[in-house]
């Protein structure tokens, strides 16, 4: 038996400022990014009315939402990068939770979260059960 499985991808970016603690290098000075951010949800079923998934303006506004909060900020400031270092991979993991929880009335799942430094460059976060 076939289950079908629909991904859904949006993306975002934003602007901060980080320094990353305990780095041997220049990046553990204060210096800034242009962050690009992909989200990718999940979903079996589509709206019997509209057909799809999830809708994408509303993935995007909520995206650009929680996005807001860090844009322009110096992240060691803001919780919880005030603890813990503001890497690619811990950004992308804090997002992914954050997303988890503003979607949880949608019928999508997280499935992954990305987070670029460059376009060069990114870090993928991904939760898996079991």
């Amino acid at each position: 038996m076939t289950k079908a499985l629909w991904k859904l991808t949006v993306r975002g970016d934003f602007a901060a400022a980080h320094a990353l603690r305990h780095y041997e290098g220049k990046c553990e000075d204060l210096h800034g990014h242009n962050y690009l951010v992909e989200m990718v949800v999940e979903g079996e079923t589509l709206t019997p009315d509209t057909e799809l998934v999830a809708d994408f303006t509303l993935l995007k506004r909520e995206l650009r939402a929680e996005l807001a909060l860090i844009d322009h900020r110096y992240l060691n400031e803001l919780p919880p990068f005030d603890v813990i270092n503001p890497s690619s991979e811990n950004l992308a993991r804090y997002l992914y939770r954050k997303m988890k929880e503003r979607l949880s009335n949608l019928p999508v799942r997280m499935y992954s979260m990305t987070v670029g430094e460059t376009p060069l460059q990114s870090a993928t976060y991904q939760e898996m059960e079991g």
